[in-house]
């Protein structure tokens, strides 16, 4: 099991997630207010929310794992079920909520910051089957990678890996690379360029978990199913360090 306490793992969880969504609402309001060109705008957007993703979990992984996305906590507790290791059930919730509510205050910060409400319900309407898609390839291969890595043994590069699948996945997917159930949540808060409708956000989170799932089966196929086996002494917990450098 992990050596940090629970309380510790769920802060840096919080605030990981509250800094990532306050960067990634906040670069699309300053890119949108400074240029009128939408390329300009999806780029400066992307470059910051990527370089925000990568020095996050470079930074936080070793406390919490680094997840920031309730599909990558539930992924690795899915992984790690039978081994007796990572998240238990009761700490899976507590992650999801932990992230949730840091996307909440994020985006709030955000939206204050640049003279919005804190809570500002978003307007814009993401609702088509070529977004839904999008969204499950963008999660699928997110979850692909990250285990992929993990279970290759070569975790200690996500936090670059991660960091440039996602900038890749904006530019290459319409839906524009959501990916993660809180931040989509989190974004319906905002009524700004990175902004998505309520009404719209049950669709988008049932295609990130369906592209979760395949990512899932994905890592089976490509790297093998990984069965109950004993922690040898002194092993690093695979949950802890699922996205450490």
């Amino acid at each position: 099991m992990m050596s940090a306490p629970l309380s510790r793992r769920l802060a840096a969880e919080g605030v990981g997630t509250a800094v990532l969504a306050a960067v990634l609402v906040g670069s699309g309001i300053q890119a949108s207010g400074l240029s009128p060109d939408g390329g300009v705008q999806l780029l400066a957007n992307v470059l910051a929310s990527v370089l925000a993703l990568a020095v996050l979990i470079a930074l936080l992984a070793p406390v919490s794992g680094g997840h920031f996305n309730p599909l990558v906590s539930a992924a690795a507790w899915w992984t790690d079920r039978r081994a007796g290791t990572g998240l238990t059930p009761r700490e899976l919730g507590a992650y999801v909520l932990a992230q949730l509510g840091g996307a909440i205050v994020g985006v709030g910060l955000a939206n204050v910051m640049f003279e919005h409400p804190f809570v500002e319900l978003s307007g814009h309407q993401r609702a088509s089957g070529h977004l839904w898609l999008a969204e499950g390839l963008a999660t699928g291969v997110l979850i692909l990678l990250v285990f992929g890595l993990l279970r290759s043994g070569r975790g200690r590069y996500a936090p670059v890996a991660v960091a440039a699948w996602i900038g890749a996945a904006c530019w290459g997917t319409s839906s524009g690379s959501f990916a993660n159930p809180a931040l989509t949540f989190g974004r319906a808060l905002s009524d700004t360029y990175t902004g998505i409708a309520p009404g719209s956000v049950p669709a988008f989170v049932l295609a990130q978990t369906a592209g979760a799932a395949l990512g899932l089966s994905l890592v089976a196929l490509l790297f093998g199913r990984r069965g109950p086996q004993p922690a040898p002494q002194h092993a690093p917990d695979d949950a802890r360090e699922l996205l450490a450098p």
